[in-house]
């Protein structure tokens, strides 16, 4: 269903008749497949959204530090 809503000229509303099911599923399918494309044709991974943890922890103590004294 999102390889046909990338490749077609349908509006979302042909699309929700043409698989009878809610705008939602159509639109989030799209937006992963989008999203993953660069994993099927090993392009490079766009960067991670995760923040560094260790550099969070550094953060959290030096603040720590400084609010106590």
């Amino acid at each position: 269903m999102a390889l046909a809503v990338v490749k077609c000229n349908k509006t979302l509303a042909e699309f929700v008749e043409q698989f009878s099911v809610h705008p939602t599923p159509i639109t989030d399918g799209k937006q992963q497949l989008l999203a993953r494309v660069t994993d099927v044709f090993g392009g490079a991974k766009p960067p991670s959204n995760t923040p560094d943890l260790k550099t969070l922890h550094a953060k959290i103590g030096q603040l720590t530090l400084e609010h106590d004294y």
